[in-house]
């Protein structure tokens, strides 16, 4: 099975115009995957590339324009790329001498958002002296920059490298499933297929978390609502676990076993792609909303709204329900995302299976910082129903 791009590290790298980040990403990947020129600006919106490469894994380059573009264009060429690296789990800063004071401006907010950076000289092949030039990006920075020419790929496994050396140990990476169940447990996925689940396929949570179920050796049992009772009643003892689509929480609630724990893959989702514990405290704030409240609904995905949408449709009419028809919903889709949160009283993301990890985070953070609660689908779902205190996550 392929990596899901959302689930691959994101390395992005970041300088100037005609620094050479093209011809690095060019070189990384031995391939010619970003455009080069030397006529500077030649990168405007930011280019992704998903590769597999030896000692890091699945990952996705990012090529972003220079944030010294100039501009109307350029202001929003800045802006696109400011966008990219809320996804990035690394960031390649690319110099080509000393002058560094927007590198550091850049650096220091990705240290606020905790993105490891790692310093590049590149274009060495043009400096006359190379390691001078280094040790005044060192003095500034803190850190030695590995000094590579892409043009000739000379140094480009010392970033390789360098990217390895950042890579988290496996075991403090979170998993969708594995704080839930041990070898051997007995695990029932219940999956309606809807208008909403696409024609011959399984939605992307069900497929990882069905995928995790089997690398970790549980014993994994699928079914719809509708047959739900049938497959109960033919087991002999009853599953460990229950996993269920959260437009279905209620049904299962009521109908699984009283040994059997009961989530959601919502719920694992909030759990594997952001902050568990921030989403289940700010489902909370659903009990202060009034009529006169203002909530804003995050998808990720760009699909098209369908009659059954879980976002556009169940959630604001089950709040509605509870508060009142005034409530006002906006919904925003894939990157598009307010940087002013205050207008909110809550706002609702969905399970982010699109998204990786690091972007969650963000966005998180971002809804934090300007005292604005933040939730998930299924946490809000589980809360409505009034069971969130009585499923696992």
């Amino acid at each position: 099975m392929n990596t899901p791009r959302s689930n691959r590290l994101h390395i992005a790298l970041l300088g100037k115009r005609n620094s050479g980040k093209s011809s690095l990403i060019n070189a990384l990947t031995q391939q010619e995957t970003a455009l080069v020129s030397p006529v500077a600006g030649t990168t405007t919106d930011p280019v992704y590339k998903a590769m597999e490469i030896h000692g890091i894994g699945p990952c996705v380059f990012i090529d972003t324009a220079g944030f010294d573009d100039e501009g109307d264009l350029g202001t929003q060429r800045i802006e696109m790329t400011r966008k990219a690296l809320q996804r990035a789990d690394r960031v390649l800063m690319v110099c080509t001498d000393e002058h560094i004071g927007q590198e550091l401006e850049w650096a220091q907010t990705l240290d606020k958002q905790h993105t490891p950076v790692v310093w590049i000289l590149n274009k060495a092949d043009q400096l006359a002296h190379p390691e001078a030039t280094a040790y005044h990006i060192e003095q500034q920075c803190g850190q030695a920059p590995l000094v590579v020419s892409a043009l000739r790929r000379e140094g480009i496994n010392t970033i390789r490298q360098a990217l390895i050396d950042q890579q988290p140990d496996d075991s403090a990476e979170p998993s969708i499933v594995g704080h839930l169940v041990s070898p051997g447990d007995r695990v029932l996925l219940v999956m309606p297929q809807d208008l909403q689940a696409p024609k011959g396929r399984l939605i992307l949570p069900q497929v990882q978390t069905l995928r995790e179920l089997l690398d970790r050796r549980c014993l994994a049992l699928c079914c719809t609502t509708d047959q739900l009772d049938a497959l109960l009643a033919s087991l002999t003892c009853p599953p460990q676990l229950i996993i269920t689509d959260s437009q279905v929480f209620r049904t299962v609630y009521e109908k699984k076993p009283a040994e059997s724990r009961l989530t959601s893959f919502s719920v694992l989702f909030a759990h594997y792609k952001g902050d568990i514990k921030t989403f289940v405290e700010g489902a909370a704030a659903i009990d202060r909303l009034t009529e006169t409240s203002r909530v804003l609904i995050a998808e990720a995905c760009t699909h098209a709204p369908l009659a059954e949408d879980i976002g556009r449709e169940k959630i604001p009419a089950l709040l509605r329900k509870r508060i009142g028809q005034g409530l006002q919903v906006d919904i925003v889709a894939g990157t598009d995302f307010p940087e002013d949160l205050r207008p909110y009283d809550l706002v609702i993301h969905c399970g982010a299976c699109m998204f990786n990890r690091q972007h969650v985070l963000h966005r998180i953070a971002s809804a934090q910082a300007q005292g604005v609660p933040i939730t998930n689908y299924g946490v809000t779902i589980a809360h409505l129903m009034g069971i969130l205190d009585k499923i696992d996550y």
